[in-house]
């Protein structure tokens, strides 16, 4: 029965593909025959135009005379955009004014220029495309070049040269089209048009594209790249980016090209407009994603301000999917008799929930960030060698609030598209009764350890003892703590074994030295030897700015197997005794030798084994 059905379907397939080709070699066969006849339409053509307009001289005249005063405004406006220091936003209603103001131009200039007809929508043909290739080349302009540092002198010089190579092929696709829709608009022939759009329009249009982006490949990977530091998957991704885009614009020529021949007219505003958002979003995420670490890392920003511009990239990707969606989505839905206001009223809901929760996420991202820079830059100032409080409570509080936020928004979503949750939380709190009645060792564990944080028993960076282990805090998590130990090996200690915690990192800590001499030393020498080794301490200024006691000399209390026990001692700050102990130890081994101390070795008590 298998069988049967597999066979079944590949023969479906077979018939499929068959007809396919028969279609496809039909239509070539159609397009060959309309470009052969292309001569004819053309003599047809120019015939019909002469009875319309004077000459074919005065209307290129006009289409020139009527670009070249558009593009006064244009020019003159792109400049004051370019060399502009205003925001974003005002260069961008900047960038509209002059749009509207060079088409009003245009389109009074047209009626001056032209009578009534052909002529008139003709003209205006031409200033609306004068003024759509302007408003691509200066969307082009700013995504690549007008984010870029002014010092960085080299990026921009290459990205000049992309952009100036990739303008040729854009204002030629321009000029092509509208010459293109110029003729549809005479009433030129089917194979006229045709051949004029293959071979003069799309063939130059995507060898120039294609050459400048081969050509131009790794300064077009580094603007998608982004700023370093970046993630492994976005250098991979920009590295194969020229190449995506390359396949990408040879997908569309060659999936219109196979549509024209089968004789299924594709939409070209929602081809071309594919292109676009599809090409220029990766080149706008870089640029968010730059502007969002700038306000990330700049102290003047507040925590929900560079929230926001994190939440930006969503913003994007979110309009990115709206827009394919308005462009192929919605006519399928209408052919399917689907309610659009119904669907884009849930799809405008759930887009809210999903900014909402992405603007949280980014908050404790950020907070999280933020308190952890602020940590990295104290230790490194030397002010402090261990985590704040809040910098150990605020990741793992994070972790748990993202969890909660994720759980929340889709539950949410779930409500918005019109789904009962309420089963679903009813099932999951008896899941969550029957887990803690089951695990009561991890309710202790997550219980002891709230209490444990609350009451600021460590922190990361510190180095604690434990019932069962002792180490340094590397790693903080809802049940149990990390602690990395001296020799290396890590040792994951859960919150209810933990027992007493003694923590060796905290405020201050006090180091003494003990050593044994002779019964016939002279005890005030040796106080004088530590006193003086003490300043030579509290002088030398690697040591002194951790020392909080200075290093002094605490007399001879002790007599031990005939032996003086003398000792000192010093307070200093957590982790940053054992330098000073060092020091002292190696001034006290000199100074005993230069005034004749001895130091007596602690006697063997032990038994000597006779067979040994």
């Amino acid at each position: 029965m298998a069988e049967n059905t597999s066979d079944a379907g590949l023969t479906f397939l077979a018939a499929g593909l068959q007809q396919f080709a028969e279609r496809f070699i039909e239509g070539l066969h159609v397009r060959y025959l309309a470009w052969l006849a292309a001569p004819a339409e053309f003599e047809t053509f120019r015939a019909s135009f002469a009875q319309v307009s004077t000459s074919g001289f005065a209307m290129a005249s006009q289409i020139l005379l009527i670009v070249a005063i558009v593009a006064v405004p244009l020019v003159i406006g792109g400049r004051r955009i370019r060399i502009g220091t205003g925001t974003a936003w005002s260069r961008l209603l900047l960038s509209a004014m002059v749009a509207v103001i060079a088409l009003a131009i245009g389109f009074v200039a047209a009626r001056l220029l032209a009578s009534q007809g052909l002529p008139v929508q003709t003209l205006q043909l031409w200033v609306t495309s004068t003024v759509a290739g302007w408003v691509v080349l200066i969307a082009l302009h700013w995504l690549l070049l007008q984010q870029q540092p002014p010092e960085a002198r080299l990026r921009r010089n290459r990205l000049t040269k992309f952009v100036r190579d990739l303008s040729l092929a854009i204002l030629w696709a321009v000029a092509g089209l509208s010459l293109v829709a110029s003729l549809r608009l005479w009433g030129a022939g089917a194979g006229m048009i045709d051949l004029w759009g293959t071979v003069v329009v799309t063939l130059p249009t995507l060898l120039l594209s294609t050459g400048a982006i081969w050509r131009h490949r790794r300064t077009l990977a580094g603007t998608v790249a982004g700023p370093r530091p970046r993630a492994f998957w976005r250098g991979s991704f920009a590295r194969c980016w020229p190449a995506i885009v390359i396949g990408f614009i040879l997908f569309i020529v060659v999936n219109a090209q196979v549509a024209r021949t089968m004789g299924v007219a594709l939409p070209g505003g929602a081809v071309a407009m594919t292109a676009l958002i599809v090409i220029a979003t990766p080149h706008l995420d870089a640029m968010i994603w730059d502007w969002a670490q700038r306000g990330l890392n700049s102290p003047n920003i507040s925590t929900a301000a560079a929230a926001w511009r994190q939440t930006a990239r969503f913003t994007v990707l979110i309009a990115v999917i709206a827009s394919l969606g308005a462009l192929w989505a919605a006519p399928l839905a209408v052919g399917f008799g689907i309610d659009l206001r119904h669907v884009a009223l849930d799809a405008f809901k759930v887009a809210l929930i999903g900014m909402f929760t992405a603007f949280c996420w980014n908050l404790i991202g950020t907070s999280i960030e933020r308190v952890s820079r602020a940590d990295r830059i104290a230790a490194a100032a030397g002010s402090t060698m261990t985590s704040s409080r809040l910098g150990t409570l605020v990741p793992l509080f994070g972790s748990i609030g993202k969890s909660l936020i994720v759980v929340f928004a889709f539950l949410s979503i779930l409500v918005t598209v019109g789904v009962n949750v309420w089963p679903l939380i009813t099932g999951l709190s008896f899941f969550g009764l029957a887990i803690s009645f089951g695990t009561q060792a991890l309710v202790k564990d997550v219980v002891s350890g709230m209490f444990f944080l609350i009451d600021d028993a460590f922190r990361y960076g510190e180095y604690i003892e434990t019932t069962g282990a002792k180490g340094t805090v590397e790693k903080i998590s809802l049940r149990s703590v990390s602690l990395r130990g001296s020799r290396g090996p890590i040792a994951t200690v859960p919150y209810g074994q933990m027992g007493k915690v003694q923590n060796f990192s905290r405020d201050w800590v006090i180091d003494k030295i003990a050593l044994r001499v002779s019964m016939d030393t002279d005890v005030e020498l040796v106080r004088k030897i530590f006193k003086k080794i003490g300043e030579q301490i509290s002088a030398d200024p690697e040591l002194n700015q951790n020392l909080l006691e200075p290093f002094k000399s605490q007399g001879s209390t002790e007599v031990e197997d005939g032996t003086l026990i003398v000792k000192a001692k010093f307070m200093a700050k957590p982790g940053t005794q054992f330098l000073i102990r060092k020091a002292a130890m190696k001034a006290i081994l000199q100074a005993f030798r230069e005034n004749g101390i001895r130091a007596v070795p602690k006697p063997f008590t032990g038994e000597v084994d006779p067979n040994a």
